[in-house]
């Protein structure tokens, strides 16, 4: 799939335009010409004339490779998009009464999230008279979130609905580059 992200005017398609501020192929200003003579001066040197600035007053066009170009725009944008980070956010559920060795599962599984450097959303789940005690819930997020390494919690336990405790946990990498670089100044 070729994705251009801005398509340019290029050969007779200018003529709608009197006049183009032309730039050679080395990029040397040729100054204001008509855009049939720019027009000539590109087919003799065996390249297209290209607008690359149909705002200006007048508009600039560029003598060049048309297809070269479009082939190097298009590397670039793909390499662009090749390094791009999204960020995931899985989701862990809880319940009030969950055991111990539950809970560390949970949180192997959640550590393992957080290692990809993806987001956990933590929810803890209460249903009939567990709502009462919504304090529980508070203290099951602060037992997760220490059985947890290189993690930061970015959002606090807040109640999300009636019946959800919701907070999200984060990786930690942000900080740990932050202090290798010599550590955060203290105001």
């Amino acid at each position: 799939m070729n994705v251009i992200s801005k398509e340019y005017v290029v050969n007779e398609e200018i003529q709608i335009y009197p006049n183009v501020r032309l730039i050679d192929i080395d990029g040397q200003q040729l100054g204001v010409q008509t855009t049939q003579e720019a027009l000539r001066l590109a087919r003799t040197k065996g390249s297209d004339l290209v607008l690359i600035a149909p705002q200006g007053s007048p508009p600039v066009a560029r003598i060049m490779d048309y297809g070269k170009f479009r082939f190097e725009q298009s590397k670039k944008e793909k390499s662009q998009r090749k390094h791009q980070r999204q960020t995931i956010i899985k989701e862990v559920r809880l319940r009030p009464a969950i055991g111990g060795n539950d809970l560390k599962t949970k949180a192997k599984a959640a550590q393992d999230f957080i290692d990809e450097g993806n987001k956990v959303k933590l929810s803890v789940i209460f249903r009939g008279r567990e709502m009462i005690h919504m304090n529980h819930g508070i203290e099951l997020v602060n037992k997760f979130f220490g059985l947890l390494e290189n993690a930061v919690l970015e959002k606090l336990p807040e109640v999300e609905t009636e019946k959800h405790l919701v907070a999200v946990i984060g990786p930690a990498k942000i900080k740990q580059k932050i202090e290798q670089k010599g550590g955060l100044k203290d105001a």
